[in-house]
């Protein structure tokens, strides 16, 4: 065996199909299908959302808020107007409910329905509404032990417990004693196991006290009351508590909720932080974030002042709390991770969220528990282990998913699992949100409920016009591209594999602003010039060839007294040449002084270091992994790649800060978890050809007592060490290098990360095929509304 120079991420493709035919007879329609969206008043219309929480009233909660009498007169309602609100929204079918198409909500109908005759019935009013809504219930009640249906949180003791009730109250049900009966067993069945069950279940038991009623413990109870007086942020646990306890808190959460609603009340309040973080994400998946950055920065400041302050609607939801570690710790705010230590897998179930199972929290969970900058954050790596399995359990299992809402949080789970954080490009997101989108967008606890801040049609609006701009950016940026390779003869080079699609998908996928152009050019140039010195430094070139290149560049003059051994030497150094002096005119402009002196020695150092690795397979060497590393990080051929792209990402870099220890951090680690990366996924093909890596160093090292499967495992650790320091690293606030700038590594190692994620280098059919979706098919709004 031998060592060869280690294949750099040049090689992401490994088709020799060239750049002019990258998308062979293919007419791209460049024009948007969408239709003038009038994109300035679509961008008002969603920062007006900002402004306020949008809630749909839940004719459930207001039931029974409507049903607390009077401390004064047990024979008057305390809040008249939810009674009249429940007379005037009776349905024609003689139900209440939200209004909505899906069948599988029929259980929620139900149990609106019963909340409100029992209101109605309490204070022995609004006859023909009973008589109509009995009609409904009658006709329907084969739902409420349909396993089919979507069940409302606590229904298999709300909903008995509300007939008990109607028992009280001389209402006589029109229900068969066999349906009675069933329903009273599933009750009983499931007190039994709440009552013999964990900390969770105590909660829960505590959420569900209206279906228990006169037998309920409310001194527990009462243990859970939050300090706006609410129980678990619920009207309806609310209302009940104040029935039984007179509690002066859930009068005044009760009385300021009615206030707020005119009359009627929702199933959650408060939900606001919750809320505007869900947009915040909302925009950032659809890739629209950098139109709303002002609201972005007052959401999250907010929010961390709230954190700070340990209020409560962060800390007590864990949906609320994960989502918001997320986003603050991802625009660099000090959050600790030790406020997700309640989400353990062994403290998880404790909670109402962990007895429920709740999907969509684990989702939430399994999503901040990437976001890992320090060595040892063990409750991260803990909560990433159980939710990963949860959340792939919860979609192998058909009972999880029964409609169009939980489909989308499914795709979402399966894209999170699938795409992890070091691994997502912002324009692939963007498509796949803009792909699931369902603005009908219903979600269910004791009934169902909409926010209108979340899934809002002006979302997907934006994004389909913003996306479809960005791709006509996009189409004639890759032509620039196919007319700088002809006119430097890089399709002349016979043993050069040139597929600059890929290098420009990389760029274009990354770097989405539309101002970002001459960033995306630079990258794509460099990244087609990297696997040009790549493939002539491994086996393209004579040696005679390789030190001609290096004497070349060192003199940096295309018409002195160097001259060139042969024509691939001068198309690949005046190339090199033009492309690096066109980048150093147009940095100029944005960086106000020279950097071809900085981009040079970039190259040149890279040169070197190939020339050196081209000797050690020559003369068959096997370095210590030290040695291997040391020059193998740099081989990888992220350095030319990196540093001219971020002289066009806006901030000035002076050469203080070009030569600080942190920009050389940054780099060594970016180019060594690549290396790794790339190492692993290469290592069975460099074998069969004789070529050695770090993986095969490892098993010399080891003197035969290493396997293949341990030196993986060592490496997978390296790797992920390094990307944990990295992050670290680039969310570090008042650091050397500005953020915009640190943002770039981290997203040329994810999407290092994401070419290897599954062989050697970009060439799957699937990742083929999603390159070409991205530049030849527009977004059709219709199609995606009507889907």
């Amino acid at each position: 065996m031998y060592l060869a120079r280690p294949t750099g991420v040049a090689r992401f493709a490994a088709s020799s199909s060239s750049s002019a035919s990258l998308f062979p007879g293919v007419d791209v329609d460049t024009t948007t299908k969408t239709g003038a969206l009038h994109f300035e008043e679509t961008k008002e219309r969603i920062k007006k959302l900002f402004d306020k929480v949008e809630l749909s009233v839940s004719a459930y909660d207001t039931a029974w808020v409507a049903m607390v009498p009077s401390p004064n007169s047990l024979n008057q309602p305390l809040f008249p107007e939810c009674i009249n609100w429940v007379l005037d929204s009776q349905h024609a079918d003689g139900s209440w409910g939200l209004l909505h198409n899906d069948q599988l909500l029929m259980k929620a109908n139900l149990l609106s329905t019963l909340a409100c005759v029992l209101t109605l019935k309490r204070w022995n009013i609004g006859h023909d509404h009973m008589s109509k809504a009995l009609d409904f219930i009658k006709s329907n009640i084969a739902s409420a032990t349909d396993e089919n249906q979507r069940s409302p949180v606590g229904f298999d003791i709300i909903f008995p417990g509300m007939i008990e009730y109607a028992k009280d109250l001389n209402l006589n049900l029109p229900l068969a004693p066999t349906n009675v009966d069933a329903l009273v067993r599933k009750k009983e069945l499931e007190l039994r196991s709440c009552r013999s069950n964990s900390e969770g279940g105590k909660a829960y038991l505590a959420y569900v006290s209206e279906g228990i009623g006169k037998l309920q413990d409310w001194d527990m109870v009462m243990q859970y009351q939050r300090k706006n007086g609410s129980l678990f942020n619920s009207p309806s646990t609310t209302a009940a508590a104040f029935m039984h306890r007179n509690d002066d808190g859930c009068f005044d959460y009760l009385r300021s909720l009615l206030q707020k609603f005119d009359g009627s009340v929702p199933t959650i309040y408060p939900l606001d932080i919750y809320a505007r973080l869900h947009m915040v994400d909302s925009l950032q998946k659809f890739g629209i974030a950098r139109h709303f950055k002002e609201e972005i920065r007052s959401v999250l400041d907010e929010t961390y002042r709230c954190w700070m302050q340990g209020e409560e609607n962060i800390f007590l939801d864990a949906s609320t709390c994960a989502m918001a570690f997320r986003m603050l710790r991802v625009e660099g705010y000090d959050v600790s991770s030790d406020q997700l230590t309640q989400f353990s897998e062994d403290l998880f179930p404790n909670c109402l969220g962990g007895y429920l199972k709740d999907f969509g929290a684990s989702l939430e969970l399994y999503k901040a528990s990437q976001i890992i900058t320090h060595p040892d954050e063990s409750v991260l790596e803990n909560i990433n282990s159980w939710t990963s399995r949860f959340l792939k359990h919860g979609l192998s299992s058909d009972s999880v998913w029964s409609d169009r809402t939980d489909s989308v949080v499914k795709q979402e789970a399966v894209n999170a699992l699938e795409f992890p954080y070091n691994a997502t490009l912002e324009r692939l997101i963007s498509k796949r949100a803009m792909e699931s989108y369902s603005g009908d967008i219903v979600r269910l606890s004791k009934s169902p409920y909409a926010c209108l801040n979340f899934g809002h049609q002006d979302f997907l609006e934006l994004a389909v016009e913003d996306f479809n701009t960005l791709q006509r950016i996009h189409l004639k940026e890759l032509e620039e591209l196919q007319r700088w390779v002809v006119e430097n003869k890089l399709d002349e080079l016979k043993f050069f594999r040139l597929h600059l699609g890929y290098c420009y998908f990389a760029a274009a996928a990354t770097l989405t602003d539309p101002e970002l152009h001459d960033a995306r050019i630079a990258w794509a140039q460099n990244g087609v010039l990297t696997t040009v010195v790549d493939d002539f430094y491994d086996g393209g070139g004579s040696e005679e060839e390789l030190d001609n290149l290096i004497e070349l560049v060192e003199k940096w003059d295309p018409d002195g007294e160097v001259g060139y051994c042969s024509k691939n030497v001068e198309i690949v150094f005046l190339a090199l040449h033009s492309t690096v002096c066109e980048i150093g005119r147009r940095a100029l402009v944005w960086q106000g002084r020279s950097v071809m002196r900085n981009v040079i020695d970039v190259w040149l150092a890279l040169l070197k270091v190939m020339r050196k690795e081209a000797e050690w397979s020559t003369n068959k060497v096997v370095p210590s992994m030290g040695e291997y590393m040391e020059q193998a990080h740099v081989s990888f051929a992220l350095g030319p790649i990196i540093l001219p792209m971020l002289f066009f990402v806006g901030p000035k870099l002076s050469e203080e800060m070009i030569g600080s220890c942190e920009y050389q951090k940054l780099y060594k680690l970016m180019s060594t978890a690549g290396r790794l990366k790339n190492d692993i996924r290469s290592f069975d093909r460099e074998s069969k050809e004789g070529k050695l890596n770090s993986l095969s160093l490892w098993m010399i090292d080891g003197g035969g007592n290493v396997t293949k499967e341990e030196a993986i495992e060592a490496s997978k650790g390296d790797f992920e060490r390094a990307i944990r320091e990295l992050l670290g690293l680039v969310l570090q606030e008042n650091t050397t290098i500005p953020r915009a700038c640190k943002d770039v590594f981290w997203k040329l190692m994810s999407i290092v990360n994401l070419f290897y994620m599954e062989d050697d280098g970009y060439t799957s059919n699937r990742l083929m095929n999603t390159v070409k979706a991205m530049f030849e098919q527009p977004m059709d709004l219709d199609a995606l509304l009507n889907k």
